[in-house]
């Protein structure tokens, strides 16, 4: 593999001096969007020569766009379809919200392959030849298996959080979707983390892959402001009204289940807040209602479990409060990541039990830093936890109307 780093921002480049096609920079232009990030500025060169990608990079930095420009001005010039796999319905419809509105001047068509939404509904976008089909990996076998997809036309394949992908079981139906697409293609692999399950898959399964690594993998965003504090199970309720009353902006709380979750809005909106949920017991339509009051401000505090750690692109998030800690210390990146994104900086506050001093080392040794530890009415961390230092160590286009109005599809 081929390692490529970024440590300083080079703000001069422009999209447009990285081969990004007329059409597409008017839309980047009409979303106000002129200077790539880091990622998108290493990775759309080499995506647009068709090469494999490994690019490991933070929450929030612009990974969408990094695959998606290349992805769709690709397509115009060599036909076929695009294929990307994402671990939670929030994501897949984020990344289609987000190509759909750099697609829409070129004519791109998408269809969104989720469970909970309808089936019919799936087929008849389907039915209309999409370019681009983002899907999560169960549902998207369930239309394999229904044979309402063929994927021998996929040119070009994105796994995004791969990571996470795996953590959620999903290895056995990313290595049947992999059979299923033409080992012809490029794939571009994008996650946060790299863990060594992701390696394996990217040797197997890539062309002599470019690795563009923007930070160290399961590096924390620098523009998040982040403190541990220990506190007794019976006092995290206090503690967390009193982070919302010195906060005042939008609130993401993120909770280990969805029984935790519940209990939390239910104590949240007795303080006085507008809040709402999202977790694996609400239907698709109530997680994409809470999101959206989120994002509009109906709702100020929005209580999560990890199924919304990867899947939340809410800007302005002033706070996230790990009201629990997280299963996995990976997960910790990933949900701090909500907050401190497009240059904004943000706080992460996260709430450890006395009990807890291995979970917080463990997320030290992730974030390759110690974090600032304080103490809610006297509670400490137990002997055998006491924290310790980790600090680091151009193609043809049809002459009808858009990019793809020219081809016939098949």
């Amino acid at each position: 593999m081929t390692q490529q780093h970024n440590t300083t921002p080079e703000i001069s480049v422009r999209f447009n001096d990285l081969g990004v096609l007329p059409q597409l920079l008017k839309a980047l232009e009409t979303l106000r969007l002129t200077v790539p990030t880091p990622i998108q500025r290493q990775s759309i060169p080499v995506a647009l020569e068709g090469k494999d990608i490994v690019g490991i990079a933070q929450t929030g930095t612009g990974k969408t766009l990094a695959f998606g420009i290349p992805m769709i001005q690709r397509l115009g010039k060599i036909g076929g379809r695009g294929l990307v796999i994402a671990p939670t319905r929030e994501l897949a419809l984020q990344i289609d919200e987000t190509f759909r509105n750099i697609g829409r001047t070129v004519g791109l068509r998408t269809a969104v392959l989720i469970g909970g939404a309808s089936l019919h509904l799936q087929r008849q976008m389907l039915a209309k030849k999409p370019h681009v089909v983002i899907a999560t990996p169960g549902r998207l076998i369930d239309h394999l298996h229904q044979r309402n997809i063929v994927l021998s036309d996929t040119r070009i394949l994105v796994l995004d959080e791969a990571d996470r992908m795996f953590d959620m079981g999903f290895a056995p139906q990313i290595n049947e979707i992999l059979k299923s697409v033409p080992t012809k293609r490029q794939t571009m692999l994008f996650s946060a983390t790299m863990p060594q399950a992701i390696l394996d898959i990217a040797s197997r399964n890539m062309a002599l892959p470019v690795r563009i690594e923007i930070a160290p993998s399961g590096t924390s965003p620098t523009l998040v402001e982040q403190e541990i504090w220990i506190v007794k199970k019976e006092a995290k309720q206090s503690l967390l009204q009193k982070m919302l009353s010195e906060h005042h902006g939008a609130v993401l709380v993120f909770s280990r289940t969805k029984y935790g979750a519940r209990k939390i809005c239910v104590l949240v909106r007795g303080m006085g807040h507008t809040v709402s949920e999202i977790h694996s017991e609400r239907s698709l339509g109530q997680r994409r209602e809470a999101l959206a009051g989120f994002k509009s401000g109906r709702y100020r505090v929005l209580v999560a479990t990890d199924i919304a750690a990867r899947g939340i692109d809410v800007q302005g998030i002033e706070l996230v409060v790990n009201y629990d800690l997280p299963d996995e210390a990976e997960n910790y990146v990933h949900r701090i990541g909500r907050t401190g994104r497009a240059g904004v900086t943000g706080k992460a506050i996260s709430f450890a039990m006395p009990d807890q001093g291995n979970e917080v080392r463990a997320i030290e040794r992730l974030v390759r830093k110690t974090l600032e530890v304080k103490t809610h009415e006297g509670a400490q961390l137990q002997a055998h936890g006491r924290i310790k230092s980790f600090a680091p160590r151009h193609g043809g286009f049809g002459k009808q109307s858009g990019f793809f109005g020219h081809r016939r599809r098949r």
